[in-house]
Formats: structure tokens, sequence, C-alpha cells
């Protein structure tokens, strides 16, 4: 009676009350499924995705699709799901999460919404949170969807792309977290359409759902790489540079602070460094570490700018005067300076791509997902990812003993009492699972159960592969093991013969973790389907909690009894009450606050990258797609180019205005001296100058193009132009944004609020950043010279990895590349 009205009140009646009539009318099918022939049940398959051909949509088909997948559960795996697993399907298929207790079978609950979903051809992923689970899964259930003649792929970091590419193109592809997002970051720095690996995202069933888009979503995934590898094209910049001289070679214009190359000056850069033509697109990151070197030794003032101390460069803040340690100048500049002072050149690893657990998955069409404990942060579920929480009752009640928190003064006399417990429970042949929060407090409860001689497994979610095995064995007869709380998520523990006799599986917690859930997962091992079992916490006034949030009262009680905290007199004294644990979750929803406002802010930051990334990656994309010309693209972006240009030159009184910097720009970016002089820009309107100057350059290019042969090889030679730029900017970009959103914070201080100066620069950033790669592409296109051979490069990268960080939206619309 407790639980049914614990389930009465806890759970979203009226969604369990829409879901249990769906399931009524699932289980009504069984008599018609299970007289069918193994031939006869496959035959659904193709009589549902005909159906779906006709029109109709995936609820048309829903409750007829469960019933077909639970008859072949019951054929293929010996299982047969509940109603309540039918329920937990509903939910998952309408995009929402089921929160279903320890060992109610959330696997096989979900292969009902993921064959459905599978029939529409658009690829369901299973998202698990290790490869040892999305291996397991796609073998065992795997089994249920081949036997109704889907495909299902599974996809590890140790595959291919080949092999990546066949396991995303099949019905039902398995894989972890960190894999998806790593595979779409990698897909999006590919220079050719056949190099990609995953199709649009279109449905995913995360499992153990809290930990994935909750636990990890305070660490980006990202992928970096050496910014340079090559010190010595630093030296030889900046050499090459120190050897110019100003007007002659390179002309700087003090308003703007640009330095650019004059016509001699190419002319040396292309004798020195033995080129045909310096501008040619292969030569692009030189020409990069010329104009790197240029604004190190023209612009950038030693003891102004920058100081040397002991062997390092270092920034000094311009506001201030101050040294700002530990930052860098990006895009090459500070290796630049640091060729020009003649200092150690140092290395820097660059993020090269990036994304949130959050922007990911939220790209998906429709997500799901399912945990045994999501109640508590159902708020940032429904707020963050626009997915209800509903709980869905047990098949059988719990009657698992949970028993109040034991309140120790000290570590040392709490872990006496959990020893102590641990030997008389094993003596009876118990089985007893003991939570630890962190690895150390593993070994050390290790020790301690070595000096007493008690058998037992450590699991600390080192190997997960190892791991599941331990906790399979953990419910046999005399079984101790200590795990950390967060190992062994998604194997159940079964209970070996006899152990039900005994009182089933103990749960010992030898401290409160900072989140309601994941004690949650640790009690909810024991008890499964109706099982007998207990659980117990055990607590010290010096735990980290404890010390972080413990209540004054608490310590008044300890006071008030005159508790000794002589571990020899007063092991025995301990607090077990109900006021206590509520005392502690209290502590614990002040941490979960805490926690979830550091996630919203990852999110609030992120959305600046979101939006700036979903621009070029999506043009980036349409590049990669063209296939009959970007003629036109090119064309937008040197017309604008000129625009910015001659809007720069023309600023004020036309007395005032700037000739001499505009044809500065139409000799090194747009054609050469003889074909410009200045009294071509003489006497002109501003509009007639970006006309002037626009009409010139497109029939030089249209002259230029005309030497490749056909349209195909025009195409090509723009794509390779575009990509390169593209790329090397935007990493560029990232990595800017990256030192910004790690500086901003400071402005705090400044009374200035940090996610707003983020938004607004950043946003300035991308900008210039557009204007830049729009420059690079009209400075390569017009300069380049034709070749037929040019091949696509792919930016360098190294290993992704997780950054355990975080970030610190970009409200204004963007301006996007499109001609």
């Amino acid at each position: 009676m407790g639980n049914f009205l614990k389930n009465l009140i806890e759970n979203d009646n009226a969604e369990l009350r829409r879901t249990g009539k769906l399931a009524d009318q699932v289980m009504a099918l069984e008599d018609k499924y299970k007289v069918m022939s193994d031939d006869e049940l496959r035959a659904q398959t193709t009589y549902f995705k005909e159906e779906l051909a006709t029109g109709k949509e995936v609820d048309d088909i829903q409750i007829e699709a469960f019933a077909v997948v639970r008859e072949a559960a019951r054929r293929v795996l010996g299982l047969f799901p509940y109603k309540v697993q039918i329920q937990g399907g509903f939910v998952l298929h309408n995009g929402n999460i089921a929160e279903m207790k320890t060992g109610e079978g959330k696997t096989l609950t979900a292969t009902m919404p993921v064959y459905l979903n599978a029939l529409e051809g658009k690829g369901v992923h299973v998202v698990t949170v290790n490869d040892y689970l999305a291996t397991r899964d796609s073998k065992e259930m795997g089994e249920v969807y081949r036997f109704l003649g889907l495909t299902v792929g599974l996809n590890l970091n140790s595959m291919n792309s080949s092999q990546k590419r066949e396991a995303y193109n099949c019905d039902v592809t398995y894989s972890t977290n960190n894999e998806l997002g790593f595979d779409y970051l990698r897909d999006n720095m590919v220079v050719y359409k056949s190099q990609r690996v995953q199709r649009p995202l279109h449905f995913a069933v995360v499992d153990e759902v809290d930990s994935i888009l909750v636990d990890e979503a305070r660490t980006p995934l990202i992928i970096s790489g050496q910014a340079e590898k090559s010190t010595a094209l630093y030296n030889r910049a900046d050499y090459f540079a120190k050897g110019l001289k100003e007007e002659e070679d390179y002309t700087i214009d003090l308003t703007s602070k640009a330095i650019s190359l004059t016509d001699t000056g190419v002319d040396k850069a292309e004798k020195i460094f033995r080129l045909a033509n310096l501008y040619d697109v292969e030569n692009s990151a030189l020409v990069h570490h010329i104009d790197q070197a240029l604004r190190a030794n023209y612009i950038m003032l030693h003891d102004i700018d920058y100081v040397v101390d002991e062997g390092e460069v270092k920034i000094v803040d311009p506001f201030t005067g101050r040294i700002m340690d530990g930052r860098r100048y990006s895009d090459g500049l500070h290796q630049a300076i640091e060729a020009k002072e003649n200092v150690e050149i140092q290395d820097e690893s660059k993020t090269m791509a990036t994304i949130t657990f959050q922007n990911y998955f939220r790209m998906y069409r429709k997500l799901s997902g399912m945990t045994g404990t999501a109640k508590t942060e159902e708020e940032e579920f429904r707020e963050i990812y626009n997915m209800n929480v509903t709980s869905i009752p047990t098949n059988a009640p719990v009657i698992r003993d949970d028993r109040p928190d034991l309140l120790y003064p000290n570590l040392k006399s709490k872990f006496a009492a959990v020893v102590r417990e641990i030997s008389e429970r094993h003596a009876n042949g118990q089985p007893v699972l003991v939570g630890t929060v962190a690895v150390e407090t593993s070994e050390y409860l290790s020790r301690l159960l070595n000096q007493q001689g008690i058998p037992h497994e450590v699991l600390n979610a080192k190997n997960h592969f190892k791991e599941a095995e331990i906790i399979l064995s953990a419910g046999q007869k005399g079984a101790v093991t200590i795990a950390t709380n967060m190992a062994g998520r998604g194997t159940d523990i079964k209970l070996g013969s006899g152990v039900k006799e005994m009182g089933g599986l103990a749960v010992i917690g030898t401290e409160r973790h900072e989140s309601r859930r994941i004690d949650n997962q640790l009690r909810g091992r024991a008890g499964r389907q109706g099982d007998p079992g207990a659980s117990q916490f055990y607590l010290s006034l010096e735990d980290d909690l404890m010390r972080r949030f413990g209540s004054d009262r608490i310590q008044a009680v300890w006071e008030k009894l005159n508790l000794t905290d002589d571990v020899n007199d007063g092991e025995d004294m301990a607090i077990q009450s109900k006021m206590l644990s509520r005392q502690v979750e209290s502590a614990q929803k002040r941490v979960e606050g805490n926690n979830y406002d550091t996630r919203k802010s990852v999110l609030e930051y992120d959305e600046v990258m979101r939006e700036q990334r979903e621009v070029i990656y999506g043009q980036r994309l349409q590049v990669i797609n063209e296939e009959e010309t970007l003629t036109p693209y090119v064309k937008a972006m040197i017309k604008r180019t000129i625009e910015r240009e001659v809007a720069y030159a023309t600023e004020g009184d036309k007395k005032d205005w700037n000739l001499d910097s505009l044809l500065e720009f139409g000799h090194t970016a747009l054609t050469s001296p003889e074909k410009l002089q200045f009294s071509d820009l003489e006497g002109k309107t501003a509009k007639e100058l970006v006309e002037y100057l626009y009409n010139h350059s497109v029939a030089a290019y249209d002259e230029k193009i005309a030497l490749l042969n056909g349209p195909e090889q025009v195409l090509e030679f723009e794509k390779v132009i575009i990509l390169r730029v593209v790329d090397s900017k935007w990493t560029d970009h990232i990595d800017a944004m990256d030192h910004l959103r790690q500086g901003v914070g400071l402005r705090a201080y400044a009374q200035t609020n940090p996610l707003t100066e983020y938004q607004t620069e950043g946003y300035e950033r991308f900008q210039e950043m557009i204007s830049s790669i729009e420059y690079d592409v009209t400075r390569f296109i017009m300069k380049a010279q034709i070749r037929q051979n040019i091949e696509r490069d792919q930016v360098n990268q190294t290993q992704p990895r997780v950054k355990s960080s975080s970030l610190p939206p970009l409200h204004k619309s963007v301006k996007t590349l499109k001609g």
C-alpha cells in the first residue's frame, strides 16, 4: 500500500493513464501475433514500411509495432515486456524521459520505440555511457531488430571512417555519447562529402540519461591540434620581415594598424622563399606567417604591448599596464613575437572544434532517455532539453529496507562501524555492496577489509568490461563488493541461490554524494523486481558534504549530547534520525542548485558558439555539397570585400579620403600595379569606386578561370581556396573565443556582466572573422596561380578530448556567407 501511495504521489498520473490505455491496446494484440510464424512476424516490418511510405505517421502504427517487438523479444530473448515496460516505451517514443527503477528492464523497454522509429529509415541512435554497454546491447537487443529484418550497427572509437559510416547507415546504431559528439565535429572538418560518417540526427534514446545529459554536461567535447608544427617557419618569416624597408617593401596604415607587403615586398618574398607565386593557395600557411611576422616586428611594441621576462613574452594589459600572466596572443602572433625577440618558441595546443553535450543532443529531431533517477533534475530536463520526466511504477512493489542515515563524529569511527557491519553481514553469507564517492576511499576501505581478512572485489570504473563481470557476481552468497557510486551503471545485480532468504543484497553507502540521484542509484542496486534488500548510509562530521553544508543544528546536537570524538570511547556513538537525513538532503539540494547554475552557464556561453558554429558548418557543408558552381558565391565575397575597403577609405569628407590605402589594397588583394593606377581611382564617388574595382576584378577572374579545363575544375579550384581559408580562420576564431571565455570572467570586477561582454565581443569577433575570410578568399582567388591539380587539405587535428572545464547566446542575427 505504501508503494502504491508513493507511486501515486510521485508519478505524472495523466501521462500514466494515457500510456496505460495504449499499453492495454498493445497487450490485447498478444494472441494475434503469437500465432504467426517467424516469417509472418518478420513480414510485419515490410508491411509497416509500406504503410509509412503511403503517408501514414509512426503514431498511426505504434500499437501494432509495439506488439510485434514484444512478440519478437519473447521468441529471441525469452523476455516478454510487462505493461509498465510498454508504458515506458511510449514515454520514450514521445521524446520524454522514463524513470524506471534499477532492474525494471530499461534496455528491453527501449526496443519498442527504437524499432518503431527505425522503420522510417532515418536511423535511430541508442546512446550508452561506455563501450562495454554499447557492445553488449548491440549484440543482445540487436538480435531482436535483426530478427525483424532491421540492420544494427555498433560505433566505437577504434573504428575507421568506413566502418563508422557503415554503422551510422544502419537502422539502429549503438554508440557512446562521446563518440557521437566527436564524429559530429570530425564530420564538419572533412573536405569531401564522401568523408562524412553521420547522417542527419533523427531520433536518440539515451540510456542513463541523467549521467550523460546532466553529469557530463559541464565538460565540453574538444578536438585540438598543434597550433603550428614548424618553429623553423616562424624564424624564417621573422628573418625575412627584419630585412624589409618601410614604404619600399611594406606599408603600415597607422589608423587601423594594418600592415601589408608592397609588390616589391612580394617579389622579395618569392625570391627568398623560392616561389613562383607567393599567393598561390599552396603557400597560404607561409603568407599567414609573414603577415604575423610583419605585425610582430613593426606593429607590436616591446615594453608597450608586451614585455620579455625570464625568457618569456608576456602580454601587457593596455588598460591597466599590468602583465597578464598566462595569457597568449592567438593566431600565431605570440610565436611570431617570440621569434622576433629570439626566445624559445612555445608550441601551443589549439582548439579546432568544440561542442557541449547540451547543444549536440538538442540537434536531434527527437530525443528521449531513460534512467532510474531523473525526477530530481526534472526542471533542468524540461528547461534545457524540452523533455518531461515520467516515473514508471515498478512491476512488483519495492520491499527494500531503507534505513535513516547514521552520523559519526569523525572518519575513523565511521569506517570502523562500516567494517563491523560488513563483517557481520559477510559472516551470515549476505552479499554486500559498498558505495564510495571516490577511488581513494574505495582503496582505503579495501585495506581495512584486508586487515580483517574479508575477501572482496574493488570496482572503481577503471575497466568497464571487468566491472560488468564483478557486478554480475556481486549478488552471490558471501560476496563483498566495493564500488565507486557511478561504477557498474547499466548492469543488474542478480541474487544468487538462497540469498533472498538471507535478506537480499545489503547496500552500504560510506558517505552522501553531492547529488541525491547518485545516492538513489546506489540504493536502487538492492531490492530489484520485488527482491528483499537493505540500504544504509554512514556519515561523519568530517565528510566533505557535511563540512561544506552541514547544518549548525547537527553540530549543536553533538555538543548537547557531549558525545566524544575519541574513537576508542565513542566509536559506538552515532546519531540516527530522519531529521538528520532531511538536513543532509537539504544540503544536497543546495549543491544540486549550484551545479545546475554551472551547467546553465556552460550552455549560455556555448549559445554564442552554437549560432556561429551552425552558420559556418552549414555553409561549409553547402560548399562541399555544391555540384555545379561557386562562382556567384565567390564574386559576392569579392564584392563585399571591396565594399568594406572602399567604405573604410572614404570615411569623412572627400578631402580626407585615403585613396592611397585603397590603391594598396587593390595591389595586395586584387591586381598588379601595372593594371591599377592612382589615376584610376581619382574623381570617383564611393559607389563608382566599388563598381570600378569590382568590374575590374570580375573581368580578371573570368579571364583566370577560363584557363581551367571546364566547370568541374573551376568548381574544385574554388572549393580548395574557400575550404582552406574558412577552416584556417574558423579554428583561429574558436581558439580566440576560448581565450576570451577564460579571461572574460575577470571583467566582473569592473561591474560588467561577463556573459553580456562575451556575447557582444563574440559577435564582433565573428563579424571580423567573416570579413577576414572574405578578404583572404578574395586575395587568394585573385592572386593564386591557376593550376589543375590542387587538392583540398584537411585542417591539422590530433586526438579528440573532453575538456574538464566550465564554458563561460548570441541573440543578435549573425551575418552569413551567402552570396
